[in-house]
């Protein structure tokens, strides 16, 4: 008898930092179906799976399969349609019952993926495992040829989650543009940043699908931010993933911010005392000194989720947040501001830092580049080699660990080697040429994508920038 197990094992998708990654091409019903089986195998008994998807062309069919894998072992499906995966998830959570989100988040279009939540939240790496392995049969299961009708529920309690935290007058006459793009939250997000009381306009929506990377924001989306704030006069700019759990913000003069200082603004805004993140976050966190405690992780949703966890099964006083370097936000415990309460919402959220920092801005009666003013001078940067095998990224960084061999990548121009981290691929530290002015620079290996991604920190954004291109040119092959 064929198990889910044969089938994944022969298959070409994988767990990546955060769900089932694949090529497209690779993503046949048989694979999605399979991965689907085995998550009920692992999660054990449920009535009934929440379904959504993203706007990628290719999320209709996966949606399919997925759909015909719950329905084929025994349970209802309640299908929520096209909407941002924290929308799903949160939905999922209240109810109490598990979900499967067709989304590849930020990667190429040619991708695609699939996440997987128990009625708590997100699964973990064991439960990544245990999915593979499970030995779910696979008899009688056949692609669906349609979905049902969509359940506009989960849409309508995030939006009412926001709405009744914040306030109907927290965004009052503010202007905001909204690079709408292909993100799932073209629609829902402007109906909740009005019923806020803000002015939205759309901006460049487009039925294509668009990649777009909030760690990564192509020199040309930095010129069409800068064009746009120019032109209209808004007092920010904002934008998400294509499925809405990363967010990208700007400033009155379009230049957006980075996604790990967005985390860093909105904890301080809402009261946050003790954080997680990935080690590509920015060290001004800890030279802040607005935080209890900071917590450093793997890169992924997974592992900020699990040393969350490890907070929650602690007891620790006082509001628990994580966030990663991409701005996705994820709340472990309930918040109280203003006599309101917000439930917790433990996944990347993009819409929570985005109508926090927009309330910030407007409750101090300050632009939105006032917002960093105070903070640490730090600076990061970022960007990737594609089509850059992980074979390739392993032989590099194990050959820069080598006596002098860091040094020699960076031709001596950031001072000596001080300390390494391997946390996640291979962060270095640098002395730097003066004594204020250290640098990191962190090279690894994207879980999504056979990419090569360098971070770099400095005292100075130009210097950060000029670093990862000087960095990426190094390691490029000829």
């Amino acid at each position: 008898m064929t198990t889910s197990r044969d089938i994944i094992q022969q298959g070409a998708a994988s767990f990546g930092t955060s769900g089932v990654r694949a090529l497209v091409s690779d993503l046949d019903d048989r694979l999605c179906m399979a991965y689907c089986a085995g998550f009920l195998e692992v999660i054990g008994g449920c009535s009934a799976v929440i379904l959504g998807m993203d706007l990628r062309p290719s999320s209709p069919r996966i949606a399919a399969a997925c759909t015909a894998a719950v329905q084929a072992a025994g349970r209802e499906v309640i299908w929520c349609g096209a909407l941002p995966t924290p929308a799903l998830a949160s939905f999922a959570i209240a109810a109490g019952m598990p979900s499967i989100m067709v989304t590849g988040s930020h990667i190429p279009f040619d991708r695609n993926g699939i996440k997987f939540y128990r009625a708590e939240g997100e699964i973990s790496k064991a439960d990544e495992l245990a999915i593979v392995n499970a030995p779910a049969p696979m008899s009688g299961v056949a692609a669906a040829l349609t979905l049902p009708s969509a359940d506009p529920s989960a849409a309508t309690a995030y939006a009412n989650r926001y709405v009744a935290f914040f306030g109907t007058d927290a965004l009052r006459g503010m202007r905001i543009g909204f690079w709408q793009h292909s993100s799932v939250a073209w629609d829902q997000l402007t109906q909740i940043l009005e019923s806020l009381g803000a002015k939205v306009t759309p901006l460049g929506r487009t039925d294509q699908f668009v990649p777009i990377d909030t760690e990564s924001v192509a020199a040309a989306d930095v010129e069409r931010a800068k064009a746009w704030a120019r032109d209209s006069g808004f007092d920010a700019l904002i934008s998400t993933d294509g499925d809405a759990d990363r967010p990208l913000i700007g400033d009155q003069e379009g230049t957006w911010f980075r996604g790990d200082v967005v985390g860093l603004l909105t904890a301080r805004y809402l009261g946050i005392r003790h954080i997680v993140t990935p080690v590509t976050s920015t060290t001004a966190l800890e030279r802040s000194n607005l935080f209890e405690t900071i917590t450093r992780t793997k890169v992924g949703s997974p592992y900020v989720l699990e040393a969350l966890d490890t907070h929650l099964r602690k007891g620790t006083s006082g509001g628990v947040a994580g966030f990663e370097a991409n701005g996705g936000f994820l709340l472990s415990t309930a918040l109280e501001k203003h006599g309101r309460s917000l439930a917790p919402l433990p996944t990347r959220d993009a819409a929570l830092p985005i109508i926090t920092l927009l309330a910030a801005s407007r409750a101090a009666g300050q632009p939105m580049s006032k917002l960093q003013d105070g903070l640490p001078a730090r600076f990061t940067a970022s960007d990737r080699l594609t089509n850059f095998s992980r074979e390739n990224s392993k032989a590099l960084l194990e050959g820069l660990l080598q006596p002098g061999a860091a040094l020699k990548l960076l031709d001596q121009r950031c001072g000596n080697l001080t300390s390494t981290d391997q946390t996640d691929g291979l962060r270095m530290t640098f002395a730097g040429l003066s004594p204020t002015n250290s640098v990191i620079v962190h090279l690894r290996p994207s879980g999504n994508a056979p990419e090569l991604r360098c971070y770099v920190e400095a005292h100075d954004a130009a210097t950060a920038g000029e670093l990862v291109a000087f960095v990426l040119s190094r390691v490029k092959p000829a």
